[in-house]
C-alpha cells in the first residue's frame, strides 16, 4: 500500500476488468457503494496498490481523499527556516569534507549550487529517467494484474527490452482493460 496525492491518477480493476479510472477521489466515489471488495486500485504513475477507506459514505470519501484547500495567501504554512512560498523545503544532506569544501567555493552557495547541478543533471537526461520511471511502474501494475496471464514472462522481458510490439503481442491474450492500462503506462514514458 502506498500514498497517493488526491490528483493521482488511478485505476481500479476486479478480475480483469476496469471498474474507474481518474483522480483517486473519483475512483473512491465510483467504487463507494459497489462490491469493490475484492478490487485492486492501483496507482498509474507508480504501479504500486492503493487501499481506499471506502466507509462512511460519500462525504466521509471527500473529506479523505479531497484536494486540500488553503484558504487565501496562506498557501505553504511557514514552519520553519526555507522560503515555504517557492516550496523549498529544508532536509539533511550528507557529504564528506571535501565536498562542503568544494561547495564553499562556488557562487552563491551550498544549497544554490546543489539546485543548479540538480537542475543540470535533470536537463541532461529527463527522457531516459521518465521512461525508466515509466516502465517500472507498468512493470509494477503488469505483475500485480497479469502475473498468472499466459505470456507475462515473455511480455515482461519485451517490455525491459523496450520492445512495445512485442508486448502487446504477449499481452493481447490478457483482459483487454489490463493490456490497454499497461501499453498506456509505458507509452506515458515515452511522450
Amino acid at each position: 500500500m502506498t500514498l497517493a496525492h488526491p490528483t493521482t491518477l488511478v485505476s481500479a480493476f476486479a478480475d480483469g476488468t476496469l471498474l474507474a479510472s481518474g483522480p483517486l477521489l473519483e475512483v473512491a466515489l465510483a467504487l463507494e457503494g459497489t462490491d469493490a471488495a475484492g478490487a485492486i486500485v492501483l496507482n498509474e504513475a507508480s504501479g504500486w496498490t492503493l487501499d481506499l477507506d471506502l466507509r462512511g459514505g460519500p462525504e466521509a470519501i471527500r473529506a479523505r481523499y479531497a484536494p486540500p484547500v488553503s484558504p487565501p495567501g496562506e498557501d505553504i504554512p511557514r514552519s520553519g527556516p526555507g522560503r515555504p512560498k517557492l516550496g523549498v523545503v529544508p532536509r539533511e544532506v550528507t557529504l564528506l569534507p571535501r565536498h562542503w569544501d568544494w561547495l564553499a567555493t562556488q557562487r552563491g552557495g551550498a544549497s544554490v549550487t546543489l539546485r543548479r547541478l540538480i537542475d543540470e543533471a535533470r536537463k541532461a537526461a529527463p527522457d531516459a529517467a521518465r521512461q525508466v520511471a515509466a516502465r517500472d511502474a507498468a512493470y509494477r501494475a503488469m505483475s500485480t494484474l497479469a502475473g498468472n496471464q499466459p505470456g507475462f514472462e515473455e511480455a515482461s522481458r519485451c517490455l525491459f527490452a523496450d520492445n512495445l510490439e512485442g508486448l502487446a503481442q504477449h499481452a493481447a491474450p490478457w483482459p483487454p482493460d489490463i493490456t490497454a492500462l499497461v501499453l498506456r503506462m509505458v507509452r506515458t514514458g515515452s511522450d
